[in-house]
């Protein structure tokens, strides 16, 4: 087999058929850079969510009556509970913040930047609580079927609802991502098809003389299904090079902020180039996979 041939005829056939090789090249580039974001979104939830899990508390919210008549915790109901707390064998920190110390907290945490807020913020409006580091945020369940019902306790609440719901948008932006990139996958694939039937087509001709002096099916098609996998291959370093262009002059601007308050993980180059060997083998098996079953159904002789 002459590879000079071979390749003459791959680089005939896309210059032959160029504004159809254009579409399927951008077409899979599309689908590609939509492929690769999702796995870039999964990589930043799974990051982000190691991130928030470390940050994870839980919050034992005391009564009323306790709050105001035991601002130190020395009574018995509230000395109980820190003492119970703290020789729990999954929980690591116990601190106790009183109504002083939640109006200190929320004003610094949660009112930071909008002071007329945090001035309207009364120790009345806030009751005394517990705030719990576990060695294992999966062991929630521990401390609120202990002393979730204990006299004293007003609620418990697990910070790890709220870490899920902000996993639920980035599942989101992951699945929809996915989603559009299966469609365009479809255009591509019949793209594929298109082309590698076209160019079967516009060549029957020396297909068929190359058959009648005894060349091999798998000789005459080569040619085609090569041209499927070079297109998708250029669509696949497109799709790469776009990847890298959106993270460092768009993603790293827009997010810049958000990066700096450590709220989520850092797409870095290297988890760009980690994901470019999937795109690669996906654009590339696609092709030549579509174009094998287009070629063994359409070109039969």
């Amino acid at each position: 087999m002459r590879a000079s041939f071979i390749f003459s005829e791959v680089f005939t056939g896309l210059r032959r058929n160029i504004t159809m090789t254009i579409a399927m090249i951008l077409t899979t580039a599309i689908s590609l850079a939509l492929f690769g974001g999702g796995l870039l979104v999964v990589q930043m939830a799974g990051k982000t969510q190691q991130i928030f899990l470390d940050r994870v508390e839980v919050q034992i919210f005391l009564t009323d009556d306790v709050s105001i008549s035991d601002p130190d915790c020395r009574q018995d109901i509230c000395a109980a509970l820190r003492s119970d707390l703290e020789s729990t064998p999954s929980v690591v920190s116990v601190q106790y913040l009183n109504r002083a110390d939640a109006v200190a907290d929320a004003k610094e945490r949660v009112f930071k930047d909008q002071p007329e807020l945090a001035s309207m913020v009364s120790e009345d409006s806030l009751p005394a609580s517990f705030k719990i580091k576990l060695s294992d945020p999966e062991r929630f369940g521990v401390i609120n079927d202990s002393f979730g019902t204990r006299p004293g306790v007003q609620s418990v609440l697990n910070q790890r609802d709220l870490v899920e719901r902000l996993f639920s948008v980035l599942n989101g932006i992951r699945n929809a991502a996915f989603a559009i990139a299966i469609v365009q996958a479809i255009a591509s694939i019949l793209l594929i098809a298109n082309m590698v039937q076209i160019a079967a087509f516009t060549r029957r001709t020396e297909v068929g003389i190359m058959r009648l002096v005894g060349a091999t099916r798998w000789y005459t098609q080569l040619p085609f299904l090569l041209e499927a996998v070079v297109a998708a291959l250029i669509g696949a370093v497109l799709a790469i090079a776009g990847l890298f262009t959106a993270k460092n002059l768009f993603i790293d601007d827009v997010l810049t902020d958000v990066y700096d308050a450590n709220i989520v993980a850092r797409i870095s180059n290297s988890d760009v180039l980690l994901v470019s060997p999937f795109l690669v083998l996906t654009g590339v098996g696609m092709a030549a996979i579509t174009a094998y079953i287009t070629l063994r159904l359409y070109v039969r002789e």
